[in-house]
This record gives structure tokens, C-alpha cells and sequence, in this order.
């Protein structure tokens, strides 16, 4: 760390959040160079400016176009199979930026923290962003933190922008989807929404599914090596692969038809929807996504996507026609077909 003065430390007589760490004074400092500081050590958040500063130079030499993004994580419990708030902050910001063909460089953090939050809890949230952070390459390099009055939020919410940069040669948009391209899903669906209801315990269920929770960052860069002409890539969180889906046929004005018997959905995943009348269509996940790419790269696309952990159980699902436009099919295991809608209303709440 750049800084030459010894970080502030918090009182070890404080275990939990009080209004004076979001005062601006002394123990709100003491808390921003314990915790977050010395949590997230880099040069830039260690120089404790208003803003994190970069040379252009670091910009351009990656690629031509900034992306930037931001994103609120709200998930209840905070803590659940496979993960926590502070690995799917870093988690869907990253992917947020790699599914447009950008390379992640930064991001910020921001916490809203309600009084009487254990600072333990806190300190085990920090650490797992940072080594999410790290093993996706990315830095977090400046933050914000508030505190709100006992029983005005539930426990801890987090904010993340991220800031990447897209190679010039890069132009993945949801309105690329053309006639013959083909789609494909880097594995499993469904396993974060059912790891966070099986978290919950509300619905008395056994099982030991683990969120897909996951950087896509690496996988992308690898498709990308072999196949530059991705037309569209868009991970799949809330509202399912079903909502990604439509939001493409919509955008691009094609058709999509997809096969039941090529998706991958785990046993587990599939009788945990048959029990409570939901769709592994339309569950949350946190480390897929879609991607619609020209049919002749297709295969070898795959082959690439195998290779990695993240894409081991990569499958091509389905491909795109001209008609009908703007919708999405699902060609059934019977035989049959059937539209798939965008999701309407919430399947399950607080779920990122």
C-alpha cells in the first residue's frame, strides 16, 4: 500500500455498527481504514481521495470503447451455498461487463449498513469480495459507506459500478441475433435461486445445491479468442435464461426456438420446481450465460467452452429463425411446443 501512516483501528471493545460509523467523524474513519482499507489493500483506495484516479495510457491499451455498469445486491440470507453478498457484488458486476466483450478493470463499492450489524459479519463479506476480486483480476478502487437506523434496511445492502474496456474488434449487442446463428448456455440453470431457497428454509426442503455463483470474465475471453463474431451474450440472473431469451427475439425482431431435452438442469433443481410450481426457465442464476453466435462457429465455440470450468457443461440449446419475430418457443420433450413470455411478476424475491 502506498500510504507511509499506520491504518486506523477500530476499537476492539466494538463488535457491531452504530450510527457514529456513518457520522463522518472518527469512528467512521477508524471504520473505513480497519475494514474496507486494509480489507481491499491497493494503491488506489489506500490514498483514502474522493475518487480513484487512472492513467488513460491503461485505458487504451486494452481497447477503444469504456463500459461501465452498476448494480444493487439486496440477497436474502447474506450468506448461502456456494456464497455470500459480498462474492455475488463482484460476481454480477464483472459479468455484467464481460457478456458485452469487456475487459473488467474496477469497481466500486458501496455499503448501506443498518445499525447493530456485527462488524465480524462484515469483515467476512470484505474479504470474500476481495479474493472474488482478485481471482477475476479486477480491483476495487473506491467505495462509499452508510449506516441507517436499526430497522430501516434489512442488514447490509451493497452497491458495486464496474468500469471495463471493450477491444476494438468487439460488437456484442442484443440486437445481432440473426436467422441460422445458433444459441448456447455455458451449464446448469436454476442453481442459485434453488441454493437461496433452500437457504431460507422456509419451504422445509433437503438438498445440497450450491449457488452457480461464479466470474464469467475468463470463460468470455476464451470464447472470444475463438469466436471475436459473438452476436449477443447476456448472463442470465433475474427472470431466468426465459427473460435473456425474449429480451434477444425482442431486440433483434427474430425468432427463437429452443429444445427442452438440451438445456441442462440438475435432478435436484428440476423436483425442487415440480414441488413449488416454478420454471427452471425463469430461476435466477448467478454464473450463466447465453450466448448467439454464427452457426459454422458454433462447434468449435462449444469445444472452448468445455475446456474451462466455468463452461464445462456448455450446450447448444437452440437457434434462431426469421419467424415468429419477437417470440421465443420451447419445443418440448413430448414433442409439443409452447411459448415462453418474458417473466411476469416476481418468482422469488430478494434473490441478488
Amino acid at each position: 500500500m502506498s500510504s507511509a501512516k499506520p491504518l486506523r483501528k477500530l476499537n476492539s471493545s466494538v463488535t457491531s455498527i452504530t450510527l457514529a460509523h456513518g457520522s463522518g467523524g472518527k469512528a467512521m474513519r477508524d471504520l473505513i481504514e480497519d475494514v474496507f482499507v486494509a480489507g481491499f489493500a491497493n494503491e488506489h483506495l489506500s490514498l483514502l481521495e474522493d475518487q480513484a484516479r487512472f492513467d488513460l495510457s491503461t485505458l487504451t491499451a486494452v481497447g477503444d470503447r469504456l463500459a461501465m455498469t452498476t448494480d444493487s445486491y439486496v440477497v436474502d440470507p447474506l450468506f448461502f451455498p456456494g456464497g455470500d453478498i459480498g462474492k455475488l457484488a463482484v460476481t454480477g458486476t464483472v459479468n455484467d461487463l464481460a457478456v458485452g466483450g469487456a475487459k473488467p478493470l474496477y469497481l466500486t463499492c458501496g455499503m448501506i449498513i443498518e445499525e447493530g450489524f456485527p462488524i465480524d459479519e462484515l469483515r467476512r463479506i470484505v474479504s470474500s469480495m476481495k479474493k472474488t476480486a482478485d481471482e477475476a483480476g479486477v480491483t476495487i478502487v473506491t467505495g462509499d459507506t452508510k449506516v441507517v437506523h436499526r430497522g430501516a434496511a434489512d442488514k447490509l445492502f451493497i452497491n458495486t459500478a464496474g468500469v471495463g474496456v471493450i477491444p476494438n474488434n468487439i460488437n456484442i449487442t442484443a440486437n445481432r441475433a440473426k436467422p441460422g446463428d445458433v444459441v448456447i448456455l455455458n451449464g446448469y440453470i436454476g442453481d442459485h435461486g434453488a441454493a437461496i431457497v433452500d437457504a431460507r428454509g422456509d419451504m422445509s426442503l433437503e438438498n445440497t445445491i450450491e449457488s452457480d455463483c461464479t466470474t464469467l470474465n475468463t470463460l468470455i475471453s476464451s470464447m472470444l479468442d475463438v469466436c471475436p463474431d459473438i452476436h449477443c451474450m447476456r448472463d442470465a440472473t433475474r427472470g431466468g435464461i426465459a427473460t435473456v431469451l425474449n429480451e434477444f427475439a425482442e431486440s433483434s425482431d427474430v425468432g427463437i426456438t429452443i429444445q427442452e431435452d438440451a438445456i441442462p438442469v440438475r435432478a435436484e433443481v428440476r423436483g425442487m420446481c415440480e414441488i413449488l410450481g416454478l420454471d427452471p426457465l425463469y430461476l435466477a442464476n448467478e454464473g450463466k450465460l447465453l450466448a448467439i453466435v454464427p452457426a459454422e462457429q458454433a462447434e468449435t465455440l462449444l469445444t472452448t467452452m468445455q475446456q474451462h470450468p466455468a463452461g464445462q457443461h456448455s450446450a447448444i440449446i437452440g437457434k434462431v429463425s426469421e419467424k415468429p419475430s419477437g417470440r421465443v418457443i420451447l419445443q418440448t420433450s413430448f414433442g409439443g411446443e409452447r411459448i415462453v413470455d418474458m417473466l411476469v411478476g416476481e418468482q422469488l424475491p430478494r434473490i441478488c
